[in-house]
């Protein structure tokens, strides 16, 4: 769980509902982060109502501290929650990739072990 989550409303009062479930979908999000960077994260959620041509009244937008780098997801719709929905499934798919990027791979897949495995198998 992201130990430090600031959760704020513009033009939105955030009810106790709203607030647990930012804090249950956003403060999950720290499986997806290397080891490295979980006791570091801290997030900022802004929660606002805005009045759009379009119909979209609601908009999340989170922002993770990593460290040396900064995630952001930004979405609106008509649902509050369902924004938030949605700008979780966001920062998965770039928590994944920033995983990727940042941990080496080891094992299995470096070039000597492959080397190796195939002189066991002959």
């Amino acid at each position: 769980m992201i130990a430090h989550l600031d959760i704020s409303g513009v033009k939105y009062d955030i009810d106790g509902t709203t607030r647990r479930y930012v804090v249950g979908k956003i403060g999950s999000l720290d499986r997806y982060l290397p080891r490295h960077a979980r006791k570091s994260v801290t997030a900022e959620v802004k929660l606002k109502e805005v009045n759009r041509s379009n119909g979209n009244k609601y908009e999340c937008e989170v922002i993770l501290h990593v460290p040396e780098h900064a995630i952001l997801a930004k979405d609106s719709t008509v649902n509050m929650l369902a924004a938030v929905d949605i700008v979780e499934e966001k920062l998965k798919n770039q928590l994944k990739k920033y995983k990727s990027e940042r941990i080496t791979q080891r094992g299995a897949h470096g070039v000597l072990s492959r080397l190796k495995r195939s002189f066991q198998r002959s």
